[in-house]
This record gives structure tokens, C-alpha cells and sequence, in this order.
């Protein structure tokens, strides 16, 4: 089992915490995260964009000139894409670009994103993460006291109102609950900093 220092809320060293070596001490498969990381990145994107198709634009209600006799080619609306200031044809058109990988794929890749981070040492398990009342100041000071110079995902068990606000003016720093961990947000900092609590409901789902 991988063995972590356990810290406090202050950055002092309190102890040890053995991991599941089910959920931090796989190999990581390193083909399974990148799959992952597109699918998120492919589920974030809005899709919005669209063009206006012959029947959007405007005009073309009538035949511009009747069908033989004039000399000119066949037309049946001034609003043909093949004419300026017609519609465009095949264009984009509001869409979902989201998929989803098999269960077993995303279990996986999560896993290995965690075992990366252990195997980095990038991960900082805490006792407890709480504060009276929301103070940027405060959370400063917590990773301070870690040791954390980069940027930095924060995870508790439930979510917390105050350590929500304290850290959402930290540039580089990001705050879920364990619910919510996923490989994309793991990859994109450098440090993981979660607590015991929250390690305990990640290798119950994951384990």
C-alpha cells in the first residue's frame, strides 16, 4: 500500500496514511487518461455556432424569372447558396459534441490519474480542512504552509461554503468535493491537496 504524510491544516507533519492500492497504486495507463481528458474537453465545448441555411435568410419568395424562354439558367430562389447573399450550404448547426467512454475506461483512467500523483509526489492529504469564515488569507496560508508554489486542486469530502470562497480568488487554485474529482481537473494542476475524509469516499467508489 502507498504510504502519504499526513499534514494539518497548519502544514505540519502529523503523521502517515496508508492508500488503497487499488485506487493510488496502479500503474497509470497513460492511453486511457488522454481518452479521458478528450471526452471532458469534447463535453465542455458549447456547440453553438450555426450559419443560416437558403430557407433563414432573407427574400427569395418568388421565382426570379420564369422557368424557359429568358436564355438565363434555371432558378427558383434569389436565395440559392450558389447566389450572393444566399443561404449557406451544409454549413454548422447547433450541436452536442459530448460521448461517453465504457465505465470501466473511466474508472480506470481516474485511477491512474490519482496513482500518478501519488507516484509524482504531488498529493497532500490533510486531517481536516475547515475555516470559520471565508478569508482568502486563510487558504493562503494553508498552502503556504504545504508548500504549494503552483497550482493546486483542493478536494473535501462535502462541500464547504467557506473554503469554496476562500479559495476561489486563488489564481491556480480550484476547489471540488469528492464527488466531483475527475482526471482532467487532476492532470491540469500540479498539486493534489485532499483530505482524509475525502480520500476515504474516493476509494469507496473507486476501490
Amino acid at each position: 500500500m502507498p504510504k502519504v504524510t499526513l499534514y494539518n491544516q497548519a502544514g505540519s507533519q502529523v503523521g502517515d496514511i496508508e492508500l488503497s492500492d487499488n485506487v493510488f497504486g496502479i500503474e497509470p495507463n497513460e492511453s486511457v487518461m488522454f481518452d479521458a481528458v478528450v471526452m471532458q474537453q469534447a463535453s465542455q465545448r458549447q456547440g453553438t455556432h450555426a450559419v443560416k441555411g437558403r430557407s433563414d435568410v432573407r427574400g427569395g419568395g418568388r421565382k426570379p424569372w420564369r422557368q424557359k424562354g429568358t436564355g438565363r439558367a434555371r432558378h427558383g430562389s434569389i436565395r440559392s447558396p450558389i447566389w450572393v447573399g444566399g443561404g449557406v450550404a451544409f454549413g454548422p448547426t447547433p450541436r452536442s459534441y459530448a460521448y461517453k467512454l465504457p465505465k470501466k475506461q473511466r474508472r480506470l483512467a481516474l485511477k491512474s490519474a490519482l496513482s500518478s500523483k501519488v507516484n509524482s509526489e504531488e498529493i497532500r492529504v490533510l486531517e481536516g480542512l475547515n475555516f470559520e469564515t471565508p478569508k482568502t488569507k486563510e487558504m493562503l496560508n494553508t498552502l503556504s504552509g504545504l508548500s504549494v508554489e503552483k497550482k493546486a486542486l483542493v478536494v473535501t469530502a462535502d462541500y464547504n461554503d467557506a473554503v469554496a470562497l476562500s479559495a476561489r480568488n486563488i489564481p491556480g487554485v480550484k476547489f471540488i468535493t469528492a464527488e466531483g474529482v475527475n482526471v482532467l481537473d487532476l492532470l491540469n494542476h500540479d498539486q493534489l491537496i485532499i483530505t482524509q475524509d475525502a480520500v476515504k469516499k474516493v476509494e469507496e467508489v473507486l476501490a
